[in-house]
């Protein structure tokens, strides 16, 4: 396919998932026309586009980090075969590109440039979480990660709460898995018994399960181990 010029931003599985349960073809014939790739890690990027088709010339292909550790310094320097005409493709390690991820400061500089942005359709955690949560869906707020520190984080959760109760929006944020058991905890001394938590665990991968609660009935459940599992934490009214 011959692929025009843009910041084509490419979304990836959220787990061991089969891709055709999660991407449309189109996504891999764009990607088939691509050599310059912006990627959150190279090594799962490059597996991502085996993944994609087994065939792909991965050899022939640019890869720039846009991880952690990466210089933001570079990144405009990463848009450069935009300059020339040529797409440029956005890889994270899960999910949708610049959502809770780097590669945001890559778009930010793409859109104050005026190059073109194309996203593509994939799974989105933040949104499939929302839809099965049976919480507010009109209005909702995604807080990304939440403070590590046990009274800065209860105060946080004690704010997204009374927003939840008195602005009727739901509240989405993240952990890093092996700290997943820890927000649990929080969030059932936190929270007031009749506020409403959804765990949203392994969305579209063979272990994925979405469970809605009161903080009362969650306190008399067992949590599965979540310890590995990326999950999403909504609460709402």
């Amino acid at each position: 396919m011959n692929c025009p010029s843009a910041l084509y931003l490419i979304p990836v599985t959220l787990g061991d998932t089969p891709l055709e349960r999660v991407l449309p073809r189109w996504n891999a014939e764009v990607v088939g026309g691509i050599r310059h790739f912006i990627v959150e890690n190279i090594r799962s990027a490059r597996r991502f586009l085996r993944q994609m088709d087994r065939e792909f010339p991965i050899d022939d292909c640019t890869f720039m980090e846009m991880g952690k550790h990466a210089d933001e310094r570079l990144f405009a320097g990463y848009l450069k075969p935009l300059e020339q005409g040529l797409p440029v493709g956005v890889v994270s390690e899960a999910g949708c590109p610049a959502v809770a991820d780097p590669g945001a400061a890559v778009v930010a500089l793409a859109q104050e440039r005026g190059f073109r942005v194309v996203p593509l359709v994939g799974p989105s955690s933040m949104i499939m979480a929302v839809m099965s949560s049976g919480l507010c869906g009109q209005s909702f707020a995604f807080c990304g990660y939440l403070p590590v520190e046990p009274a800065e984080r209860a105060r946080r959760l004690k704010a997204l709460e009374a927003r939840a109760w008195n602005e009727g929006q739901t509240q989405l944020f993240i952990e890093t898995p092996f700290r997943n058991h820890k927000l649990f905890q929080a969030l059932l001394s936190a929270l007031r018994p009749q506020t409403r938590l959804c765990i949203a665990a392994g969305i579209t991968t063979p272990d994925e399960w979405i469970l809605t609660h009161t903080i009362r009935d969650w306190q008399r459940l067992r949590l599965p181990d979540l310890s590995k599992t990326p999950a999403v934490f909504l609460i709402g009214k």
